[in-house]
């Protein structure tokens, strides 16, 4: 409570829409839920009443959506430059994956929302498409891999959140593997098969092998057309 005050004594002197955005997605990570983050909420995390908020953001939507552009506009990629354009593809699916796994609470709003601010277009597609261009890949084909590695983020990273034991370290989450694996195994048998013989394997579906198997099957598929492409030239 005196901490509360004490943000209170302060007024909105130091509130920027910056430090409100900062603080939607701290809460939302930590809730991993999009719903729990509340105007009022907000407000109270940032020592300020609600209408101080809704001087800076006309509704929890503007809210939404920049939360979204800061994520976005904030996307990271190495700064050396890739070898081909097998690495390219690699950088960008990791970094995409990356982003959705720094604010897990994001993904949600990827696939329900449009973000149309030039930051964002700066930071996850103009820079994603420079990187993949000045790799080797055509502009057209450029445009197909990106829409391929960033869904295919958000796909993956949506099944992997609420499946801890595929994200953690091997020596974190052995315990939790051990576990969902016996819990594969112990389904009656006459009814699935498969996954009972198959448990070890199936435990394996949200870890980061899967991703690396899908990600390298594309990128093998994308240097096939590439290929037929140079040779049809």
């Amino acid at each position: 409570m005196a901490r509360q005050q004490k943000r209170s004594q302060r007024g909105d002197n130091s509130l920027t829409p910056e430090r409100i955005i900062d603080a939607a997605l701290r809460i939302s990570d930590a809730e991993g839920d999009l719903d729990r983050l509340t105007v009022r909420r907000l407000a109270t995390e940032l020592g300020v009443g609600t209408m101080t908020l809704y001087s800076y953001f006309r509704s929890k939507e503007e809210i939404l959506d920049g939360m979204a552009d800061h994520v976005l506009g904030r996307m990271r990629l190495p700064a050396e430059p890739d070898a081909d354009a097998a690495q390219a593809l690699r950088t960008v699916g990791h970094a995409f994956l990356a982003m959705m796994r720094e604010h897990p609470s994001v993904v949600r709003l990827f696939s329900t929302r449009i973000t149309d601010s030039p930051t964002a277009l700066r930071g996850a597609m103009e820079a994603v498409l420079r990187r993949l261009v000045d790799a080797g890949l055509p502009g057209p084909l450029a445009v197909r891999c990106y829409g391929f590695l960033i869904t295919y983020a958000i796909g993956f990273a949506s099944y992997q959140t609420p499946r801890p034991w595929g994200r953690l370290a091997a020596d974190e989450g052995a315990e939790q593997r051990r576990q969902r694996s016996h819990f594969y195994a112990a389904l009656p048998i006459e009814e699935f098969p498969l996954v009972v013989g198959l448990a070890d394997e199936v435990t394996e579906l949200p870890s980061d092998t899967q991703f690396e198997a899908g990600l390298e099957a594309y990128i093998d598929s994308t240097l096939r057309t590439l290929a037929g492409d140079d040779a049809r030239a």
